[in-house]
């Protein structure tokens, strides 16, 4: 799979170098040409000097042969034009960092629904650890092939949990709807709409992500 990331910061440069150990292809766009040239030694990712959130630039990196489009700089106003820019060239999948949550509802209504707040998330971990309970630990769980999938249910989908087609070594965690969290049981229904959270093994993620892995998660990422 292939990922293009608008500006090297910190945030872009550990991911890309997750994705690269892990055999995948990285360009990163980056403004500051210094920056670049600091980082071409450390990442065997493409790079591109100019300005992520001009179409000219986007366009240079091939839209449609490209999975994700990240938009990680320092600026929430720059990744917001990246991301909708990048949506109109067609990129596949746009995700977009923004740093004030006040443009958290700005994004939904132009359809960047893949946003996410490093800040909320980070201090809603704290609290959380704080108050006993150690969210981190779940990184310490899902170790080797363990993954996480998450897809929105269409019609198709909508029936009791237990009778949804999934492949071995795949459970349902839980269920979001209309904002609120479901444990379910055998015996719950889905309904349309409804955000499925999925644990399973590496190894059922092509599968996954051909079935449901096109659509768009209705919640911001948090």
């Amino acid at each position: 799979m292939r990922a293009v990331f608008v500006g090297a910061s910190s945030l872009a440069v550990t991911t890309a170098r997750f994705l690269l150990v892990r055999g995948h292809e990285a360009v990163i766009i980056e403004r500051n040409k210094e920056r670049i040239e600091a980082l071409t030694d450390q990442l065997d990712a493409g790079f591109l000097h100019g300005d992520g959130s001009t179409p000219a630039i986007l366009r240079e990196t091939n839209p449609t042969e490209t999975d994700f489009l990240f938009c990680l700089t320092g600026n929430d106003q720059a990744n917001i034009i990246a991301g909708l820019v990048g949506r109109s060239l067609g990129f596949p999948r746009v995700v977009t960092k923004i740093e004030d949550s006040e443009f958290e509802h700005i994004c939904m209504e132009l359809g960047l629904k893949d946003t996410i707040i490093p800040n909320r998330t980070i201090g809603r971990y704290l609290a959380d650890m704080f108050q006993g309970s150690d969210p981190l630990e779940l990184s310490g769980v899902l170790k080797d092939e363990a993954r996480i999938f998450f897809f929105v249910a269409q019609e198709a989908d909508e029936g009791r949990v237990d009778e949804l087609k999934l492949a071995a070594d795949t459970r349902i965690i839980c269920i979001y709807r209309e904002g609120k969290l479901i444990v379910p049981d055998g015996s719950t229904k889905l309904k349309r709409e409804d955000e499925v959270a999925l644990l399973t093994h590496s190894r059922n993620m092509p599968a996954l992500l051909e079935q449901w892995g096109t659509q768009i998660r209705k919640y911001p990422l948090a």
